[in-house]
């Protein structure tokens, strides 16, 4: 590939014995943004920090513009990293931040004042820059963090679950953001447990789990392929499945969504119950004594693709472990 921002070779990475990485080979491109989906634990943050240079593999190579991050440090300032945690200075505006920044990527003095600039404009904080970073919303603070991460306008760009906890308006506000970075040029990276936005963002999606890749497609494909399907079946419950109901459910084709709402909501990804209609579905269930509130009946989607794949395991972010320790 030509234009690639960084390539992945037959990457392994183990930490206190244990494998975390194991034969990875990827290749990023220039103007394309992709998803790194995963359930806890699959080393997508070892990943992401492998190609910011902040790792060392234990074999294979990684490569962002034809260097090797760990070991070239002009390498790693076409590399934007934006962690999940904010890493600005709470009690300096928004500029100063910049401007501090600007300094430690080693911009040249006539080019900061111009980058800083830019940055503003790129991220839509030319109103907040005078403004001090603590005071400021979540959102406007994930802006500002990845305004720092465009000061150099870098090849690559990582961004490790950037909008997690914060509003929908930041949200779609950071979005907008994002969609802008591919049209410079970049490669972008996003690790996300969030489907909805992989498919708003993504040209292709990542599937990492138990430090294998498990899926590498381009979205527009999968999700042809899937929608070539027959519609997922969609019940939500009034109350708790008791054990009856949760084998009921079960016979008809319904699996729990997520650990995390098994108790409200079951899906299928097929025709369910012999193929009965809506109406039909909804009075077989309560024959059984299922306490269904709704039923609805939609197009799958990448979270349909991504539980096959993963056999239903959730996505996530990284386990939580002390500070030093990878994940």
């Amino acid at each position: 590939m030509p234009d690639a921002a960084a390539r992945v070779r037959d990457l392994a990475f183990s930490y206190r014995n244990r494998r975390v990485l194991d034969r990875i080979d990827l290749v990023l491109a220039r103007g394309e943004t992709v998803a790194l989906l995963g359930p806890n634990g699959a080393g997508k943050t070892s990943l992401m920090r492998l190609l910011a240079g902040r790792l060392v593999p234990d074999s294979g190579s990684v490569r962002v513009s034809g260097g090797d991050p760990a070991r070239e440090a002009g390498v790693r300032r076409a590399i934007a990293w934006v962690p999940q945690e904010i890493a600005l200075y709470p009690r300096l505006t928004v500029r100063e931040n910049l401007e501090v920044f600007a300094r430690l990527a080693g911009l040249p003095r006539p080019a900061r004042e111009p980058a800083v600039v830019r940055a503003l404009a790129r991220t839509g904080l030319e109103e907040a820059a005078g403004r001090l970073v603590g005071v400021l919303s979540g959102g406007y603070q994930r802006r500002a963090n990845i305004a720092v991460a465009l000061l150099a306008e870098p090849a690559l760009v990582l961004l490790d679950e950037p909008t997690q906890g914060v509003d929908q308006a930041a949200r779609a506000a950071i979005h907008a953001v994002l969609e802008g970075l591919p049209a410079r040029g970049a490669a972008v990276l996003i690790a996300t447990h969030d489907f909805a936005e992989a498919e708003r963002l993504a040209d292709r999606v990542l599937v990492l789990q138990d430090g294998a890749l498990r899926l590498d497609g381009r979205l527009a494909d999968l999700l042809a392929g899937l929608r070539a399907g027959p519609p997922e079946h969609e019940v939500a419950l009034a109350e708790a499945a008791g054990p009856a109901a949760a084998a009921a459910l079960r016979q008809a084709g319904f699996h729990p969504a997520s650990p995390l709402t098994w108790r409200a909501t079951w899906r299928a990804g097929d025709a369910v119950a012999g193929g009965r209609d809506g109406a039909a579905l909804l009075a077989h269930l309560r024959r059984h004594g299922v306490p269904v509130r709704e039923i609805r009946v939609r197009e799958p989607g990448l979270d349909g693709l991504y539980r096959d794949v993963t056999a239903g395991e959730p996505p996530g972010g990284p386990v939580p472990a002390p500070a030093e320790v990878p994940a």
